[in-house]
């Protein structure tokens, strides 16, 4: 059965009206390169799985514009997105891949020097998180990073509804100045009413960095927090 996520109507309105408000976003992509490059200057083969609209993709691109760049998503609305906002060439591939399935990874033959997710991991079942993060260890070249920007799971109610609130007020914002006079409280009815909430499936990110150490992830920390959202990672290390 496919997931909710996998429809036109919700992945426009995601990249519509959620992807441009997410707080902190330019900060979390500068946080992102800056491990990119302190780890592995010469970065070469790129992964974003989950891509959405191709933004941590097309960030890397900037920065290593030599490199070979796979965006990957089980979305087909995400996929156009994503090929209607990158200047496509010899070095750019778009796969349309389930990694909810192990299957995904054996459309590879490939390894990659960079893994980068962003916000696709979490609607996965915490078994299926670890699995994945397996696998995505397993696609790494020797050295290789994988970076996961993701949201989480607060450590009370209290802060998670901290957190709603925040969002809910940037969600608020980016409508208005888009030129939308969507009044707070339909922004917030949608919000806690969306029809993937039930996959919003989320763990905590020291839960999820222990997974990783445990798989055999190097140098594993969070790099950025606010609140629920996330920067999170390590390397593989032969």
């Amino acid at each position: 059965m496919n997931s909710k996520w996998q429809t036109q109507e919700l992945s426009k309105a995601y990249l519509d009206g959620v992807q441009g408000a997410i707080p902190s976003a330019g900060a979390q992509l500068e946080v992102l390169l800056k491990i990119a490059l302190f780890w592995n200057p010469e970065i070469r083969n790129v992964m974003d799985l989950g891509c959405g609209d191709g933004i941590l993709g097309r960030t890397v691109k900037t920065e290593f514009p030599g490199a070979q760049m796979y965006f990957i998503d089980f979305s087909e609305p995400m996929l156009d997105a994503a090929k209607n906002k990158i200047q496509v060439d010899d070095s750019i591939n778009f796969i349309k891949s389930d990694f909810s399935s192990s299957n995904w990874k054996t459309q590879f033959s490939e390894k990659f020097d960079l893994i980068i997710s962003g916000f696709s991991i979490h609607h996965q079942p915490n078994e299926r998180k670890k699995t994945l993060y397996r696998e995505i260890y397993e696609l790494l070249n020797p050295r290789g990073i994988f970076l996961n920007l993701e949201h989480v799971a607060s450590a009370t109610e209290e802060v998670e509804k901290i957190f709603d609130d925040y969002f809910i007020d940037h969600l608020y914002s980016f409508h208005n100045n888009n030129g939308q006079s969507t009044e707070r409280e339909a922004i917030a009815d949608e919000f806690y009413n969306r029809p993937d909430k039930a996959e919003n499936i989320l763990a905590p990110v020291d839960v999820q960095c222990e997974w990783l150490r445990d798989i055999g992830y190097r140098d594993v920390d969070c790099f950025f927090k606010t609140f629920e959202l996330a920067l999170f990672g390590g390397r593989k290390i032969i």
